[in-house]
């Protein structure tokens, strides 16, 4: 009778260890799920990234040019002698970069839009 006892204590101890080894698994589970999802969102991001690198080179180099042919002299001068900016650049470099797959809005400034449109960001730049 103490053998079938002790024979029964192993399979409910083998039974809890399987149990708690199929929680474990399904908690690694999760984790890849969450670091493969991260995974492609960085990746979709540094695809991004290069293209906007690539075609920035090209702008800059036609941006250092322009800005070479301008004498500094000519440029007006704002209050208290500093050289004023475009009007509105700060605004154009919003929208290019809402353009180019960012958010501009106070909610998410700076991430990656991957699901279109945000309407933080537009109400923003429709201000």
């Amino acid at each position: 009778m103490e053998k079938k006892n002790h024979l029964f204590a192993q399979m409910d101890k083998l039974e809890s260890s399987i149990s708690e080894l199929h929680t474990e698994i399904g908690q690694m589970k999760l984790k890849i799920k969450t670091l493969l999802e991260e995974n492609n969102r960085l990746s979709f991001e540094n695809q991004q990234l290069r293209r906007m690198l690539k075609a920035g080179t090209s702008e800059t180099a036609n941006e250092d040019r322009s800005k070479q042919a301008v004498n500094p002299a000519e440029q007006e001068l704002g209050p208290a002698g500093f050289i004023q900016s475009p009007v509105g650049e700060g605004y154009d470099n919003l929208a290019r970069l809402y353009h180019e797959g960012f958010h501009i809005c106070n909610v998410y400034y700076g991430h990656l839009r991957t699901e279109g449109d945000c309407l933080f960001c537009l109400s923003f730049l429709n201000k």
